[in-house]
């Protein structure tokens, strides 16, 4: 690396990366090592990297790595795997350098990798730097700290939690790392800082032209970054759609948060998607949606910055020894992630209906879904044991983790209040864990239910053994009932409908493409028969939106169901038979709930005794 540095610690990692220099989709990475002192040693990129519950391997993504001795030779070196290099001779190291490709669009084998995880790279548009993806760290040397060093186009920002050691320090001479062409002169350099390589990989970057906001929360100042390939939706939008939420956060967390600096990143994209969604970081998320007007999005940019700022509780202060010590390539999984995933999933839903953000009737419809979806997974499979296993034998139930999983955190509340009189709750636990813990010390996985019983009462250990690690589905109706709230096995519920259900569509063939067509008018719902679906109509256009093939289809159809509520009119463009002929017809009427039939139904009790209502007021709304 050429670039003069000042050491900021005994011996760092020293990395540089030059985003002004894109080659076949590709950048290349050089590193400065730390002094080796082993004859052989082996550097790693990671094979997962917490909050994915996924196997990634990063290291299929590096090409041409090479190893070169204080004279510049090339050393002798040897993969391993994907993921993995070993360098001989290795007390000789002074210089590593790789191409990195991103996973955006890559056509390389092996697993898919989340985007909210992966990286892109679009040449002078859009660099997505999740540092998994680019930086390595040698075996037994993961505790050193990491120097970054990115030579960046001078409009660029780079959009993090991290907070610089540098930004926009002039290029002093044209740097021309191994195997590129030097970079253009008005070209701006930024440094970074990770204390080791497990704080590394928590500080995701994007780089793009600016587009942020800052919002200041209590004791935080908070940046929102924006990339919206055309400019749809911008950083002050999603701030002024956030704002709220995020200052009834702070109330919910006692009014002061465990953090001074918090990123939201958000990459949009204007291709097709059939997965979208973010991942937490200890003082950043980052964000993959599908690009849309602000007015589409507000409600879902609400639920996902709440599920992900409030991961600055969990796992950030209250975290197992498997996640302080995280092995990235021979990782072990806790069995708490009912806490990390869902109780972080229940408090996202629970302070938008203490605050007045959603009503309690809307409230009860998230919970119903919640249990709608909890029970497509297997209910008799303990969470602690699902948990443990979810890289492997119990994959298929990750999915749970949001649905059951803030299910047993609003139990856990629920019987905590109860037992309380009110007194004391998941909110209340949550902060005492987070005092006895914190950011530097870990429980032992197998201890945590004793630790939480001891703290509490007797009646919460039991609960853990029976529902969360016994195979007890959780008692939905005895839990409701503490709160003055019905659970009736089936019924009718109001919601919002695209008109059309399984009995009602089947597949037809267009133009080489599998759509959906309308197959059994009669069965269709009140509002496909109000928009007037008529059999062998092929849907076209939904909300003036194009209906992808069918390999797409499940990702928009998430995207209208999250849409609907915002809707005045429900639209279809379909595909119909006139005089011999397809032609286009467009088909509105007014967009409202209507009433389905559902497996059970959660309704408030309109004669819910004084008791039931005093334990309902403290559940859903906040403390005096």
């Amino acid at each position: 690396m050429i670039i003069s540095t000042m050491l900021l610690a005994t011996d760092p990692y020293k990395y540089t990366v030059d985003i002004t220099n894109v080659t076949d989709d590709k950048v290349y990475v050089e590193l400065d090592p730390p002094k080796i002192r082993k004859k052989e040693i082996i550097f790693y990129l990671p094979k997962i990297v917490p909050g994915t519950y996924a196997i990634a391997d990063y290291g299929r993504m590096v090409s041409d790595l090479k190893a070169y001795d204080k004279r510049g030779r090339e050393m002798e070196i040897e993969r391993l795997d994907d993921n993995s290099w070993k360098i001989k001779n290795a007390k000789k190291l002074a210089k590593i350098g790789y191409w990195v490709e991103d996973t955006f669009d890559t056509n390389k084998e092996g697993p898919g990798i989340f985007q909210p995880a992966g990286t892109n790279i679009e040449e002078g548009k859009n660099f997505v730097i999740n540092t998994s993806g680019f930086f390595g760290y040698f075996e037994g040397m993961k505790k050193k700290e990491f120097e970054l060093s990115f030579i960046r186009p001078v409009d660029f920002y780079g959009a993090t939690g991290m907070k610089p050691i540098s930004e926009g320090a002039v290029l002093s001479a044209k740097i021309s790392l191994e195997a590129t062409k030097p970079s253009a002169e008005n070209s701006k350099v930024d440094r970074f800082s990770a204390g080791d390589y497990d704080k590394l990989i928590d500080a995701p970057l994007m780089y793009s032209k600016a587009d942020t906001a800052i919002v200041r929360v209590g004791n935080t100042d908070v940046l929102v970054a924006s990339y919206s390939p055309n400019q749809v939706v911008t950083a002050k939008e999603i701030a002024g759609t956030m704002e709220e939420v995020l200052a009834a956060q702070l109330k919910y967390l006692g009014g002061t948060l465990p953090v001074d600096k918090y990123a939201f990143i958000f990459y949009f994209t204007d291709q097709p998607v059939t997965s979208y969604g973010a991942l937490e970081h200890s003082y950043s998320s980052l964000y993959y949606m599908p690009e849309a007007p602000i007015a589409q999005m507000n409600q879902q940019l609400r639920d996902f910055a709440a599920h992900e700022f409030f991961h600055i509780v969990t796992p950030l202060n209250v975290h197992s020894e498997e996640i302080d010590n995280f092995d990235f390539n021979d990782p072990k999984m806790s069995q708490h992630l009912w806490m990390y995933e869902g109780m972080t999933e229940y408090f996202a839903g629970n302070v938008q209906v203490k605050h007045g953000l959603i009503t309690p009737e809307q409230y009860l419809n998230v919970l119903r879904g919640k249990i709608l979806q909890a029970s497509r997974y297997n209910d008799t499979l303990p969470f602690t044991v699902m948990s443990k296993g979810t890289l492997e034998e119990h994959a298929s139930q990750y999915g749970n983790v949001y649905q059951k999983g803030a299910l047993i955190g609003m139990a856990l509340d629920i019987k905590l209040r109860k037992l309380s009189d009110g007194a004391y709750g998941t909110q209340n636990l949550m902060a005492e864990l987070s005092e006895r813990y914190g950011k530097n010390s870990a429980f032992q996985d197998d201890e945590l239910f004793g630790v939480i019983t001891e703290m509490t009462y007797p009646e919460i250990g039991e609960f853990f053994a029976t529902h969360v690690a016994g195979n007890e589905p959780l008692p939905y109706a005895e839990l409701f009932r503490e709160v003055g709230v019905n659970f009736q096995e089936s019924g009718m519920i109001k919601t919002y409908s695209l008109g059309i259900g399984q009995t009602s569509v089947t597949l037809a063939q267009h133009e080489g493409k599998q759509m959906l067509s309308i197959i059994n008018a009669q069965s269709l719902d009140e509002m496909g028969k109000a928009l007037g679906l008529q059999d062998g109509d092929i849907l076209y256009k939904m909300n003036g939106k194009e209906i992808p093939d069918l390999s797409q289809i499940q990702g928009f159809i998430g995207e209208q169901m999250q849409n609907l509520p915002n809707l005045e009119n429900f639209t279809y463009v379909v595909l119909r038979e006139v005089d011999g002929a397809k032609r286009e017809i467009e088909l509105s009427a007014p967009n409202k709930q209507i009433e389905v039939p559902a497996p059970f139904n959660i309704s408030f009790d309109p004669e819910a005794t004084e008791a039931q209502l005093a334990l309902r007021k403290v559940w859903l709304e906040p403390a005096n």
